[in-house]
Order: structure tokens, then sequence, then C-alpha cells
């Protein structure tokens, strides 16, 4: 089918595509409470038609448009968001699903229910186009993103598929990488005293405050495509909480967003080499990975690493440059090749060897604001870009 057939025939599909949207939107699904949108999905999917539809242990939903012997393709998609906050700071409320304007507006519109919904209606439609699909299409829905990749984790270990496009927020530009994220807890100790003799005692405070300063001045690596990798201290931690006592013990997080190729061990290093230089007298200190004990709806227990792999695809990889060719016939327009700043599970589908590229509907500046609102043109229109990349692998 050429451009102007996919067109018309997600165009006959536009109410009902919005209107599971709306649906999706307006279930919460905070993560470890995805079920309801799971359900929404697996029913939508049957709807449709799909070859195979099932629910995985962890909560995942994979539905199956069998095809050729090609290239085996993934649309991915996570159905858990971030919390909305309060409602009364939203311009709409966060699960209204309320199309103002031509947006549909709420938590998780973008991140990343409308590109779940148009990966959904593409692995449906793609049966009524006529022509066979070269290979099995598989789109999955996938549970625990937003904190971790339980869902992915999963899934990049049981369904070995060759090529995966994740929905994330591009404005339907093509993506062929990111940075990742590690995060750590840097400890002190020292010896707790009363505030009134602090002589008395070793408080770490000191030795975190020097250390702070020297995150600051850090060298950190740097990669031509993907700019240098970052660190932010975010949270911090004393021990005893009593303001009239001086902490024995402090703990601090730390945000770490990674260029490909520096790996965790090393990151480690250069942040224990820092904290030793920076121990008062009789403080000690150390760094470790941060750990997470993740839960699924389905009551799956799991303890990870917290870690996003960053990935990177070849810039002049021939399935990136054929995508990037396809979807400039098929919409009509030059669509780019980038990066995304933030991480997604495609890190975890490359580190199992999947080849991975993005795509996704809306403005990645409003994921987890209370504007987060998405172009109903662009959602109909990531529905085409997942169908017409199905058919020309």
């Amino acid at each position: 089918m050429n451009g102007t057939e996919l067109w018309n025939l997600v165009e006959s599909h536009r109410e009902e595509l919005v209107a599971f949207t709306q649906r999706l939107v307006q279930t919460p699904s905070m993560p470890g409470q995805e079920g309801a949108v799971a359900a929404l999905v697996q029913a939508e999917m049957k709807r449709l038609g799909y070859d195979e539809v099932w629910v995985d242990e962890v909560g995942n939903v994979i539905g199956q448009t069998a095809g050729g012997d090609g290239p085996s393709l993934m649309l991915n998609a996570h159905m858990d968001h971030v919390d909305a906050g309060d409602p009364a700071r939203w311009p709409c409320p966060p699960f209204s699903g309320e199309v103002r304007d031509g947006e549909l507006w709420g938590r998780g519109s973008v991140d990343m229910k409308g590109a779940l919904a148009a990966m959904v209606y593409a692995g449906g439609l793609v049966r009524q186009c006529g022509v066979p699909l070269p290979a099995s299409l598989y789109v999955s829905a996938v549970v625990q993103e937003e904190v971790g990749g339980l869902g992915a984790r999963h899934l990049a270990r049981a369904l070995p598929v060759q090529r995966v496009i994740v929905g994330e927020a591009s404005q339907n530009q093509l993506r062929r990488g990111h940075r990742g994220r590690v995060e750590l807890i840097a400890h002190w100790e020292g010896r707790s005293v009363h505030a009134s003799m602090p002589d008395l005692g070793v408080n770490p405070h000191f030795s975190v405050a020097r250390f702070i300063q020297g995150v600051r001045e850090l060298p950190m690596a740097t990669d031509p495509d993907y700019g240098a990798s970052t660190v932010a201290p975010t949270c911090i931690r004393s021990e005893p909480t009593s303001a009239n006592v001086t902490p024995g013990a402090v703990h601090l997080v730390l945000d770490w967003r990674n260029i490909p190729g520096e790996g965790a061990e090393e990151i480690t290093a250069k942040l224990q080499d820092l904290v030793d230089h920076c121990l008062e007298p009789g403080c000690r200190g150390w760094i470790e990975i941060a750990s997470k004990e993740l839960v699924s709806y389905t009551g799956v227990r799991a303890v990870y690493p917290d870690l996003f792999p960053s990935f990177t695809t070849a810039a002049d990889h021939p399935w990136l440059l054929k995508a990037q060719e396809v979807l400039s016939s098929v919409l009509g327009r030059s669509v780019p090749i980038g990066t995304w700043r933030f991480a997604t599970d495609g890190g975890h589908f490359a580190e199992a060897g999947m080849t991975v590229i993005g795509l996704g509907p809306g403005d990645d500046r409003l994921v987890h604001t209370v504007e987060e609102r998405l172009p109903v043109e662009q959602l109909l229109e990531s529905t085409v870009a997942y169908m017409a990349l199905a058919l020309n692998p």
C-alpha cells in the first residue's frame, strides 16, 4: 500500500483510535498498578483480530500478527506513567483524556499511551492492507518502565525478536539511541554527638560538602553524538534526624547519565576516588549502585541494580536508513534522525542483542509535566508510520 492508502485506512478508524487512547489515559496505571490498562489493551488487540494475544507472567501484554521469514519486528510501549501530582495545577484534569483544540490532554498521553494506542491499531490494521506481512509483527505493552523496566527486562529474555521500535516521544522523528542512567548512593559515616559539642564528634556533612563541590568539577566522558555524561546530586538523608544532633551518617543519591561505552564500574570508580579525596579525618565513605525491588501487578517480585543501559544504533545502519526513506515517502516530509536525551526501555532490548530504533508521537518536553498533551494528528501519523515500517522492513 502507498502512503495515501495507509492514511485513508487510518483515517477511517480515527474515531475509535482516539476513543481508545482516551480510555487508556482515563485509566490510571502507576507502576505496579497497570492491570486495568492491560485488560483494555488485551481486549482491543482481540477485537482488532490479532493472530495471538497473551499476558506473560509479569503482566506484559503481547499481540502477534503472523508474517513471512523476514526480520521479526516488535513495536514496544509501556503502560505505566508517573504521578500526576496536584490535579488543580493541570489546565485539564489529568485523567480526563479531554480533546481540546486538536490535542488530547492527560497524564500519560505523551508518555506513552498515545504511542501504545497507535501501535495496537497499527498491529491490527496491517491485516486489512491486502498484502502479506514480510515478517512476524509483535506489539508489546510492558509494565514498570518508569521505575526500572521490569517488563522490558523480562521480555528481552523471553521474546528474542530481531528488531524493536520503541515508541517514546520524538514528534514522529527517528531516534537511534540515548545515554544510559545509573542511580548511585554515596554513603558517609562519622560519629554523632550533641550539637552543642560538635568538636567531640565527626560530622560527615563536611565531607559531603567537599564531595558535592567536587562533583561539579569532575571530568566527564563525551561523545560527538550524545554530548557529555552528566551527574546530578538529588536526594540526601541523614541519621539521626534530630535537629540538635550532628549526624552519624549521610546518604546522597546521584543520578548519572552515561554516554554509550561508559560502564557502571568506571563511573563507580571515578566517584569513589572523589569520595576518598574529600574525606575529613575520622570519616569514611563509599559508593554503591542503587538497587530496586519491583513487584508487578501479577505478583512477580524482582530485584535489579538501578540501571538503564545506554544504546546506539549506527547512523549508517541499513534498517535505520531504510526506515528514514520509507517514512519520508509515506508521511510526505523529511524525517530526521536524532537521539533521545533520556533513557528508555530500548537499552534493555539492545543489551539483549536486538537492533533498536525509536519513533513516537508527542513532544518530549511535555513529558512528566502538567502540560502533557498529544496532538491528535500526530497520533494518526504515528499509526501510519508504524504500519509502513512493518510492511517495509
